[in-house]
C-alpha cells in the first residue's frame, strides 16, 4: 500500500481500477514554407478556428444539463477563438517567419500559456491549462483527430493523468468515471471548478502519480483529504468504504441547507458570500446558498484576451452577475493587475520582484485610462442592484483617497452625459498588507466596509511565499502575529461602525470558522462549493462557544498549538468533514 498526498480540489471518495490517460502532448516541429504557400497556411488557420469554434459551440449544445459555470468557462474559450487580434498574431507569425500553421499556433499559444504559468498568483497561473486546451483543440483540427479511448469506457474507473483540460473533464462519462487524480493542477484551476460542478472526486498536484500506478492497481481517491492510496490493504478498503457512506450522507444533509439561513444556535445570523471570477460562477454561488458576491475578481477580463476589454465588456460581465442576485450585494474588486499579472498587451513590462512591485491599486493609479474605463462600467451597473466597489492592496490612506478622487472624476463625467449611476455606491478597501492592518482605524474613516484578504495578509506578514514548498509550512493564519493583526482590524472596523468581511481560503476552512466568529467576524466570502459545509458549522455552534474558543486561542503563542486546538474543536462539530 502506498499513500500519495496532493491537493484536494473536489470532495468525495472514489474506489476503483485506474484508467491511465497517455500524457503525450503534440510535438510540433518547425517546418519552413515557401512564400507562395502563405495563403494556403492562412486558409488552414481560418478553417481550424471556424471548426474549433463550431465544435465548442456544439459541445455546449450537447451538454444541456451542464452547470452554467462550466458553460461560462467554455464561453471564455470561445471568446479567445473569436478574438481577431489573437488570430492576427498567428497569421503575422506565418507571414514573417514562413512557418506552418500548426507550428504558429503551437508557438503563440505555448508562449501565452508559459507567461500565465509563471505568474505567482495561483488564480492566474492555473489558467495556463485553458490555453493548452485551446491549443489542443486547434491542433486537432489542423492535424486530425486523436484517439479518445476514454469515450469507450464500459466499466467504472478512476482517471489517472498528467493533467486534464477543462474540456476533457467536462466530457468525462460520469456513469463510469468515479474520480480522477493528476500529476499537476491547482485548487483554483478551471479543471478543478468543472470537477466540483460535476461532483467528481479529484486530487491534483501529485507530481508523479502517472508513473506510480499500474493498470492492475486498485486506487482510492480521497477528494476530502487530498490523498490517493495505491493498492490499499483490507483495513484501508473497509475504512474508506465507511468514509464513502458517511460522505454521501453528509452531502445529502448539506444540500438541504441551501435555502436555510446561516444562523448560529443562539440566533446570530452570519452573512455567507461567494467568491467568483466569471459571471457564470454566480449561478454556482446561488445554488450553494450564497447571499451575494463578496469578491468578484475582475482582472480576468484582461488576462484572457489579446486586446484590452472595452467599457461594454466590463458592463456586460457585471450586469450579468447582478441579475443573478437582484438586491443582494455584489462586491467588485477593481482590477488586481500589475507585477506578475499584466494584460496581454503590456506583458513586456514584467518586473523582477512583482509581489512587491507596481500592482493592484498602484497599477490602477498609474494606468488611469484602464482604471476609469472599469470604474465607468461598475458605476453604470450600480443602478441594476446592490453593487459595491472594493480597492485591492491598499497600503496607506493616500492611495485610498486618490482612488476615491478618481472615482469622483468618473462620476462627474457620467453626470455630464446624464448617465445614471448610484451616487452613494459603497466603497471598501481590501486589508491584505500589514501596513493597512496597522492603519485600519484611519482607513475606516474613508471606507464603508473592509474585506480582509487573508491569503496576502498572511504572506506579507510572515514573509512567506505560499507557493514555495520549502517554506510553505510556515504559511498559516494560525500564526499569532497574523491573528493579532486580524483582531486589530476587526476591532477598528467595529469601532468605526463599518462592515467587515473575511475572504481568502481561511473563510472556507472548516477548522477556523469558530475562531473567526469568536473574534467578531459576521461576514465570510468564500468559494461557492464550500458554502454548505461552512453553513452547517455555523448552524451547529453558539457565539458564546466561539467566544470561549477565541479567548483560549488568544493565550497561546504557538502556531502548532493553535492549529491543533481549532482542528479538535471543528472535528467535534462536524466529524464527517475530517
Amino acid at each position: 500500500m502506498e499513500i500519495k498526498k496532493g491537493i484536494a480540489v473536489s470532495p468525495g471518495i472514489a474506489i476503483s481500477k485506474p484508467f491511465i490517460i497517455d500524457s503525450k502532448d503534440y510535438r510540433i516541429p518547425r517546418r519552413s514554407i515557401a512564400p507562395t504557400q502563405v495563403d494556403e497556411q492562412i486558409k488552414r488557420i481560418d478553417d481550424a478556428f471556424s471548426a474549433a469554434e463550431e465544435e465548442l459551440t456544439s459541445f455546449g449544445r450537447e451538454q444541456e444539463m451542464v452547470e452554467e459555470s462550466i458553460r461560462d468557462i467554455f464561453a471564455v474559450h470561445l471568446s479567445f477563438l473569436r478574438d481577431e487580434s489573437f488570430k492576427k498574431q498567428v497569421i503575422t507569425f506565418i507571414k514573417d517567419d514562413l512557418v506552418t500553421a500548426e507550428y504558429a499556433v503551437s508557438t503563440i499559444l505555448r508562449e501565452a500559456a508559459a507567461k500565465l504559468a509563471a505568474v505567482e498568483d495561483s488564480y492566474i497561473s492555473e489558467r495556463a491549462a485553458d490555453i493548452y486546451d485551446i491549443e489542443k483543440r486547434l491542433l486537432t483540427q489542423l492535424l486530425g483527430k486523436i484517439t479518445r479511448d476514454v469515450d469507450q469506457l464500459s466499466e467504472e474507473v478512476v482517471i489517472i493523468a498528467h493533467d486534464l483540460t477543462p474540456t476533457q473533464t467536462a466530457s468525462l462519462n460520469r456513469t463510469f468515471v468515479k474520480g480522477f487524480a493528476t500529476d499537476s493542477g491547482g485548487r483554483t484551476s478551471h479543471t478543478a471548478i468543472v470537477a466540483r460542478c460535476l461532483a467528481i472526486p479529484a486530487v491534483v498536484a501529485l507530481e508523479d502519480i502517472t508513473s506510480t500506478i499500474t493498470s492492475e492497481s486498485t486506487v482510492i481517491i480521497d477528494g476530502n483529504r487530498g490523498v490517493v492510496i495505491i493498492d490499499p490493504d483490507e483495513d484501508a478498503l473497509v475504512q474508506y468504504e465507511r468514509y464513502a457512506r458517511d460522505f454521501n450522507r453528509l452531502e445529502i444533509k448539506l444540500k438541504a441547507l441551501s435555502d436555510k439561513p446561516a444562523i448560529t444556535r443562539d440566533g446570530v445570523e452570519i452573512e455567507l458570500l461567494g467568491n467568483i471570477e466569471f459571471p457564470g460562477e454566480a449561478h454556482l454561488a446561488v445554488e450553494n446558498g450564497a447571499g451575494g458576491i463578496g469578491l468578484y475578481r475582475s482582472e480576468f477580463l484582461y488576462l484572457y484576451s489579446g486586446s484590452e476589454p472595452t467599457e461594454e465588456d466590463h458592463y456586460e460581465a457585471y450586469s450579468e452577475t447582478v441579475r443573478n442576485f437582484k438586491d443582494q450585494p455584489i462586491v467588485i474588486r477593481t482590477m488586481d493587475l500589475g507585477g506578475d499579472k499584466l494584460p496581454h498587451v503590456k506583458r513586456s513590462e514584467a518586473e523582477g520582484n512583482p509581489v512587491l512591485g507596481l500592482k493592484s491599486i498602484r497599477y490602477c493609479l498609474q494606468n488611469l485610462t484602464l482604471f476609469k474605463t472599469q470604474l465607468r462600467a461598475i458605476l453604470r451597473a450600480s443602478v441594476l442592484g446592490d453593487v459595491r466597489i472594493m480597492f485591492p492592496m491598499i497600503t496607506n490612506l493616500q492611495e485610498l483617497r486618490q482612488a476615491k478622487m478618481i472615482l469622483r472624476d468618473v462620476m462627474e463625467d457620467l453626470d455630464e452625459y446624464a448617465v445614471p449611476y448610484n451616487a452613494s455606491i459603497p466603497i471598501g478597501a481590501m486589508i491584505e498588507t500589514p501596513s493597512a492592518a496597522l492603519m485600519a482605524s484611519l482607513l475606516a474613516k474613508d471606507c464603508d466596509f473592509f474585506s480582509v484578504g487573508t491569503n496576502d495578509l498572511i504572506q506579507y506578514t510572515l514573509a512567506v511565499d505560499r507557493a514555495n514548498e520549502r517554506v510553505s509550512s510556515l504559511y498559516s493564519v494560525a500564526d499569532p502575529a497574523v491573528l493579532r493583526l486580524l483582531r486589530g482590524v476587526i476591532h477598528d472596523a467595529h469601532k468605526a461602525k463599518i462592515a467587515l468581511s473575511v475572504c481568502g481560503e481561511v473563510a472556507g476552512d472548516p477548522e477556523y470558522i469558530m475562531l473567526l466568529l469568536g473574534m467578531g467576524v459576521r461576514s465570510l466570502s468564500l468559494a461557492p462549493p464550500m458554502i454548505p459545509e461552512i453553513k452547517q458549522i455555523i448552524r451547529s455552534v453558539t457565539i458564546e462557544e466561539c467566544n470561549q474558543l477565541a479567548r483560549k486561542i488568544a493565550t497561546m503563542d504557538s502556531q502548532r498549538q493553535i492549529k491543533n486546538y481549532v482542528r479538535d474543536a471543528a472535528i467535534k462539530i462536524l466529524p464527517e468533514a475530517f
